[in-house]
C-alpha cells in the first residue's frame, strides 16, 4: 500500500503528462504484478462499489476528531475534496504503525469485507485504520474508501505507460484492457504475452475517435480523397458476433446486452467473426431520428413490448472491424466500406434494423459545405470527414478523422440561481440556473457550469455573493441582472421542465455584458429552434 501511497501521492502533485509517465513506469518496474494490476485498475477510472456511506464517514470523523459538524463542513467548503478534508482534520497517529500490507491485500482482506458489516463495525474498522495511519496514507485510504480517486491520469496515458513497461504497442494494451477485466497477477502476465485463461471474444476494439475541425476544411486538401458521411446523434456502439454469442458495446466500455434485443436479433443474420463500429439510432413517435426518444431505451436493461413499440431502434454502421475472425483494422478505409456494404447489402435488404451510413456526397469543399447547413433538417450533428486511406486507430488522433459539426445554437439567457460547484471548486458559486421570459415573467430554461475563464468565475461569484435575495439551501436566488450566451446543441419538447422544453448539452459561450435582461430570449423564440419534421432516414 504505501508503494501506493507513493506513486499517487506523485501523480497529484504533478500537471506534467510527462512526468506522469514516468512516475507510473517506475512504480511498474518494481510493484508486485498483484498489486500493478489493482493500481492500473484504479487509476483507469475503475472504483471499488460503494464501501460506506459518506453520512457514515462524516459521523466516523466528527468521532475521532471531537468536531463539531460545522468545522467538517467548512473545511470540506474551502478544500473541495472529502478525503483530503478528513486527512487533514485526523489528529496525529494513536496506535502503532500498521504493519506494512500490499495494495491487493488491503483491498481483498480490508476493503472488501467492509461491505459484509455493519455501521459500527465499519466505523470501528476505519477508525482503527486512521489511528495507526500518517498523513498520506490516510489521504489515500479516505480516496479509496470515497471512491473519488482521480488524479489527473487517463485511462490513454495508463495504457501508454503499461505498454512502455511491457515494449508493446499501445494499441495491443489498449485492445486487451477493454472490457470489466478483474484485477490479479494473472491479469498483468495477459497484458505482457495474450496468454492465460482469459476468453476474450467478448472484447471490443478500443474506439477510434475523431479530432474536431477548427479550420476550413480545404486545408485537408483534395476533396475526392476524403469520404463525407453524416454524423449521427445517437450512442456510439460496436456490435460483436462472435462464438455464437452477439454483443454490444458502448464508447464507454459498457455491455449493453439486452437493451436493445432488435439489434441483438438482426445481428444474427451476421456471419461469425464479425465487429460492426457504428451509431445507435432511435426514433420517436414521429419517425423522427431522436436522441432525447433514445434515452428512454439507454437505462432500461429489459425493455418492454410497449416501449419496443414506441421508440424502434436502429443500427448505423460506418465501419468493419473485423470479417471472418480476421482484424482489418489497417486495412485503408475505402476497402473495409466496401466489405462493409457487401456484407450488410443482404441483411439490409430483409431487415431494415442494420444498415450502412451513406455517403453525404459532394465532389467539393464548397458543395459539402452546402450539405453541411441541411444537417439540422435531417437530424444529424454535422459531417464526419475521413480520408480514404485510413486506418482504424485507437483514441482520439488527428489527420485522418474529423467531425465538422454545426455550428451549436445559442440563445442569451439571465442568470437567476446558483450554487457551488464540486471538488475544487466547491468554495465558489459555479452551478448556474438561467431563465427566458414568458410574458414578464423569468422561466428557468437550462442550467450550465462550464465555459467561462477563472477570471470571470471569481468576478461572478463575488457579485452572486453580493446579489443574493434568498437561499434554499445551497442555492441561491439572485436579483436578475447577468445575461448570458448559452450554446448547446439540440432542444426539444419537454414535459418534466416547467419552461416546456429540454437543451442538449447547454454550456456557457460568452458573458454579456453589453446586454440587459430584457434583450434575453423568450420562451417562443426558443421553442422556434426546433426542427421541422426531418428528411426520412
Amino acid at each position: 500500500m504505501q508503494d501506493f501511497t507513493a506513486l499517487y501521492v506523485r501523480l497529484d502533485q504533478s500537471n506534467a503528462t510527462n512526468d506522469k509517465m514516468t512516475a507510473m513506469v517506475d512504480y511498474l518496474a518494481s510493484a508486485d504484478p498483484a498489486d500493478a494490476a489493482w493500481a492500473m485498475w484504479f487509476l483507469s477510472g475503475r472504483r471499488l462499489k460503494r464501501l460506506v456511506k459518506r453520512a457514515a464517514l462524516k459521523a466516523w470523523v466528527l468521532e475521532a476528531t471531537g468536531y463539531p459538524e460545522w468545522i467538517l463542513d467548512e473545511t470540506y467548503q474551502s478544500v473541495g475534496d472529502m478525503a483530503e478534508t478528513i486527512a487533514l482534520l485526523l489528529p496525529e497517529p494513536t496506535h502503532d504503525a500498521l504493519a506494512p500490507l500490499a495494495l491487493h491485500r488491503w483491498v481483498t482482506e480490508r476493503l472488501r469485507p467492509l461491505g459484509k458489516l455493519d455501521e459500527a463495525q465499519q466505523g470501528q474498522a476505519v477508525q482503527a485504520w486512521w489511528a495507526a495511519m500518517t498523513g498520506n496514507d490516510r489521504f489515500v485510504l479516505n480516496k479509496l474508501l470515497t471512491g473519488a480517486l482521480r488524479v489527473g491520469v487517463s485511462q490513454k496515458l495508463v495504457t501508454r505507460a503499461l505498454a512502455e513497461h511491457l515494449a508493446l504497442e499501445p494499441a495491443l494494451i489498449a485492445h486487451r484492457m477493454m472490457g470489466d477485466w478483474q484485477p490479479s497477477a494473472e491479469f498483468m502476465a495477459y497484458l505482457a504475452t495474450g496468454e492465460g485463461d482469459f476468453d476474450d471474444s467478448a472484447l471490443p476494439y478500443p474506439f477510434f475517435l475523431a479530432a474536431p475541425l477548427t479550420e476550413a476544411p480545404a486545408a485537408l486538401g483534395d476533396a475526392a480523397s476524403w469520404i463525407a458521411e453524416w454524423k449521427w446523434d445517437g450512442i456510439r456502439a460496436q456490435l460483436l458476433h462472435r462464438s455464437g454469442n452477439i454483443y454490444i458495446w458502448s464508447r464507454g466500455e459498457e455491455r449493453m446486452d439486452g437493451r436493445f434485443p432488435e439489434l441483438e436479433r438482426a445481428a444474427r443474420a451476421l456471419p461469425e467473426g464479425t465487429v460492426l463500429d457504428g451509431e445507435v439510432l432511435a426514433r420517436n413517435t414521429d419517425g423522427r431520428v431522436s436522441f432525447a426518444a433514445l434515452q428512454r431505451r439507454i437505462g432500461r436493461l429489459k425493455p418492454g413490448p410497449k416501449l419496443l413499440a414506441e421508440v424502434p431502434v436502429f443500427f448505423m454502421a460506418y465501419d468493419l472491424l473485423e470479417t471472418d475472425g480476421a482484424d482489418i483494422r489497417h486495412t485503408p478505409l475505402a476497402a473495409r466500406r466496401a466489405l462493409l456494404e457487401r456484407l450488410l447489402a443482404p441483411v439490409a435488404d430483409s431487415d431494415p434494423i442494420l444498415r450502412v451510413s451513406p455517403s453525404a456526397g459532394g465532389n467539393s469543399w464548397g458543395e459539402r459545405a452546402a450539405l453541411r447547413e441541411e444537417s439540422r433538417a435531417r437530424d444529424v450533428e454535422g459531417l464526419m470527414l475521413k480520408h480514404q486511406d485510413s486506418v482504424y486507430g485507437t483514441g482520439r488522433q488527428r489527420g485522418s478523422w474529423w467531425k465538422w459539426k454545426v455550428d451549436p445554437y445559442t440563445i442569451d439567457a439571465v442568470l437567476i440561481y446558483a450554487q457551488p460547484g464540486s471538488g475544487r471548486r466547491s468554495n465558489l458559486l459555479t452551478d448556474y440556473t438561467f431563465a427566458a421570459w414568458r410574458g414578464d415573467e423569468l422561466v428557468p430554461v437550462c442550467k450550465a457550469y462550464s465555459g467561462l475563464s477563472n477570471e470571470e468565475i471569481g468576478r461572478v461569484d463575488k457579485w452572486i455573493r453580493a446579489n443574493t435575495t434568498e437561499r434554499f439551501g445551497p442555492v441561491r436566488a439572485v436579483t436578475p441582472t447577468l445575461v448570458f450566451e448559452i450554446a448547446f446543441e439540440g432542444i426539444n419538447l419537454s414535459r418534466r421542465h416547467k419552461s416546456g422544453i429540454a437543451f442538449r448539452f447547454p454550456r456557457i459561450s460568452r458573458w454579456r455584458e453589453d446586454l440587459g435582461i430584457k434583450d434575453a430570449e423568450t420562451l417562443d423564440q426558443i421553442k422556434a429552434l426546433i426542427a421541422p419534421a426531418s428528411q426520412p432516414v
